[in-house]
């Protein structure tokens, strides 16, 4: 579909009615102040950031409104502060530090025999897999990475990298990946949400504080890296109760999980362990939200299967965030937001466009990291009203690459222009968008939510902590 005529609002309120089927009258709630001119590249990056939080909040204060039974409050998203915000894990600052790179010493981009690849090497697993696949000890140089991926096609690391547990995808043009089955596979709709059981909609249990849009919304959380993160952290910042579960045996990237864990408890469960996974059925029992962002499948082999968590719960809303979506051949693999960027044609597109002969030009910011999480939030208080008004459980799926279409959908700035935009290095450029907020780490200065609703609180309460930190009992 070319959206590329589209302005703010008619990005919202297409996603809103024509394919969330939310009504109409709340458009009217929503305010789109003027284009700031943030995030130099060809693509639409700012169109994405100020679309996707607006859809989030708008739907957080339509779910407060038909619990409330009133009118739905007035909801408004400044420009830049939401492009600022689309940069939060690279803008805060730890006890006067600023935020450290996240990237490993091997990944990146690498040129094959016949063209590029993108190797991910920020979780050690994924390193030493690419090592593994390369022939290569576990303490390889760079340069000797560099020199042995040179002896392969890009296709065919690409394709041993899938089998073998690595993270490294072919560097494509929009030519060479529209061909591909998976390309085909991916909905042109960026929120895919169904009811998957029917029961009656959950009693509202009255709570004292009313202050904020999804106050006494219970939330589950299981994810890792940035977007599923994110979906959490919005439902947080209007007042969800989110308690994240980590796993003491994954690895971890505490300089993300600095910024994506605000509004958050955290609570660690080997889901292996009989009684910690006991535990963790009893939170799923007792919950309104069930957040995953794991490869598909990787629960449902633990005996947390969408099938299996709706006879634990009958009213659950099951989010689920995915690199590639939940058909095609791609879809039980593994991947990021910028791997999604390179297979798909985003990185060479912006590259040509820009001119200067690079192989590829990588977007300003993790725009589909984050497109993605506001966007699974909004599912999410989508199928929270659709619950309140006729009950039900449902399934919440959310992709980069069907973010990365949607971006894509949106249409190119003309000629040069887009890269004329400005862009946020430092959280010294952002001063304004900040708050300073004491954590468990210390002394956090952070980009605040970008939304505000009228009449009602928007933030996070809780700071981030050592994971394991709290007991797994709701507030």
């Amino acid at each position: 579909m070319d959206r590329s005529h589209f302005k703010i609002y008619d990005s919202v309120a297409h996603i809103w009615m024509d394919i969330l089927g939310l009504p109409e009258s709340a458009l009217s709630a929503i305010e789109t102040p003027p284009d700031a001119g943030c995030y130099p590249s060809s693509f639409k990056v700012e169109h994405l950031a100020r679309c996707t939080i607006s859809l989030a909040a708008l739907s957080a204060a339509l779910s407060w409104s038909v619990r409330q039974e009133c009118a739905i409050p007035r909801v408004r998203v400044p420009a830049e502060h939401a492009c600022v915000e689309f940069k939060s894990e690279r803008l805060y600052i730890l006890n006067g530090k600023a935020a450290p790179s996240s990237w490993g010493s091997i990944g990146g981009l690498h040129e094959t025999a016949d063209g590029h690849i993108r190797m991910h090497d920020s979780f050690p697993n994924h390193r030493e897999n690419a090592l593994k696949v390369l022939g290569l000890r576990r303490d390889a140089s760079r340069s000797e990475v560099a020199a042995k991926v040179k002896t392969w096609s890009s296709i065919e690391l690409e394709t041993e990298a899938f089998q073998k547990g690595a993270v490294m995808v072919a560097l494509r043009s929009f030519k060479q990946w529209d061909v591909l089955p998976q390309a085909r596979a991916v909905a042109d709709y960026p929120i895919l949400l169904r009811r998957i059981a029917s029961s009656p909609p959950p009693k509202v249990v009255p709570f004292m504080q009313l202050d904020k849009c999804l106050r006494g919304i219970r939330v589950v959380e299981m994810s890792r890296v940035i977007a599923a993160p994110v979906a959490g952290k919005t439902l947080a910042a209007h007042g969800a109760d989110v308690i994240w579960i980590t796993s003491p045996t994954l690895p971890d990237l505490p300089d993300l999980d600095i910024d994506v864990s605000r509004g958050k408890r955290t609570v660690q469960f080997d889901v292996k362990s009989k009684q910690e996974k006991a535990k963790l059925i009893e939170l799923i029992r007792t919950a309104d939200v069930f957040i995953q962002g794991y490869r598909p499948g990787s629960l449902a082999a633990q005996g947390l299967s969408a099938e299996e968590l709706v006879r634990i719960n009958p009213n659950l809303i099951i989010a689920s965030l995915s690199a590639y979506g939940p058909d095609g051949p791609w879809s039980k693999n593994r991947g990021f937001d910028s791997l999604v960027q390179t297979c798909s044609g985003i990185n060479v597109e912006d590259a040509t466009r820009f001119g200067a002969h690079e192989p590829a030009r990588v977007l300003p910011c993790q725009a589909l990291d984050h497109g993605a999480g506001y966007l699974l939030a909004t599912g999410i208080n989508a199928a929270l009203y659709k619950r309140t008004i006729h009950g039900g459980a449902y399934d919440v799926q959310v992709s980069l690459a069907g973010v990365m279409k949607y971006l894509r959908s949106l249409g190119q700035y003309e000629g040069k222009s887009g890269f004329e935009r400005k862009d946020f290095g430092s959280p010294d450029e952002v001063d304004a968008y900040l708050e300073t907020r004491h954590t468990g780490y210390g002394q956090l200065r952070a980009v605040k939510h970008s939304a505000t609703i009228e009449g009602l609180e928007v933030g996070w309460e809780e700071m981030p902590k050592p994971l394991g930190s709290d007991q797994p009992l709701w507030l």
